[in-house]
């Protein structure tokens, strides 16, 4: 099982995730991300990989579980 994960202390609100994974990330009120908490399928695990390339401040991670 693959999901995304965010290092709070890393994030600035960029929203690149939120644009890549729409499905899977929204943006709060201040432009922060907020993780459905689902399961990434093998069909979003190329945009998933992009999303934590695209991330400037480093905060995405993918983890298996």
């Amino acid at each position: 099982m693959n999901k995304v994960e965010i290092d709070w202390t890393r994030c600035d609100g960029h929203g690149l995730c939120a644009g890549l994974l729409p499905d899977d990330v929204v943006l709060d009120e201040w432009g922060f991300p907020v993780l459905r908490g689902r399961e990434i399928t093998a069909g979003e695990l190329p945009d998933a990989r992009r999303a934590v390339l695209a991330c400037p401040a480093l905060a995405l991670r993918l983890s298996s579980r």
